[in-house]
């Protein structure tokens, strides 16, 4: 759900995932089991997980992005058509064998589109530096049961948010803000009381 929370409309979603060889074939089918499990349908209904994208343009325009990821050479394990029932509905869309030069590996989707990459086991250095090759940074995760390695990880993401073995879980004494062409500024915190100050500078020559 890190990934298709209100549809995949969401500034912090974690649509792309870099994945241990190890247990990448293992995760995709777990994903794949859950993903299948979710219910499309009227968001007012509470047994719905998966509403309608918001509107028409933006509905083609995820079509759109997953032909690209195909065209790119990323393997469409599941989803990604739209459903066929009245209103903007697709299904939740997940790849694989997805490259770092592929358009899909690049832009954002905002939709309900998982990315998975594939990397060595312990390259850690190598998998910190596909995911900082981006120019957005606003929010990041890392899953494991090493906390040294968790910590190294969320220190060397070049993101404004990073969660631990968690995922969507804010507080409003904590900031919140990206960096690169995610944006400037912190909301929520002490860092976002600073919005609200006027800040005068005086320079004296004497």
């Amino acid at each position: 759900m890190a990934c298709f929370f209100n549809k995949g409309e969401n500034c912090i979603a974690a649509g792309r995932l870099f994945v241990e060889a190890s247990i990448h074939d293992e995760f995709v089918a777990r994903v794949i089991e859950e993903v299948k499990k979710m219910k499309i349908g009227d968001p007012f209904d509470r047994s719905v997980s998966h509403g309608p994208q918001n509107h028409e343009k933006h509905l083609k325009s995820l079509l759109d992005y997953v032909k690209q990821g195909l065209d790119g050479g990323a393997t469409l394990v599941y989803g990604g058509k739209q459903v066929d029932r009245p209103g903007f509905f697709m299904e939740p869309a997940v790849f694989t064998d997805v490259t770092d030069d592929n358009f899909i590996a690049i832009e954002e989707s905002f939709g309900p589109i998982m990315i998975i990459s594939k990397f060595d086991d312990g390259d850690v250095e190598g998998v910190l530096r596909r995911a900082n090759a981006t120019e957005y940074g606003l929010a990041s995760g890392v899953f494991t049961k090493d906390i040294s390695k968790a910590m190294l990880v969320s220190e060397r993401l070049d993101a404004g948010t990073c969660f631990i073995n968690t995922y969507n879980k804010t507080d409003c004494a904590a900031p919140f803000g990206g960096f690169k062409q995610s944006g400037f500024g912190k909301d929520l915190g002490e860092e976002a009381l600073n919005e609200y100050l006027k800040t005068k500078a005086v320079t004296i020559e004497y």
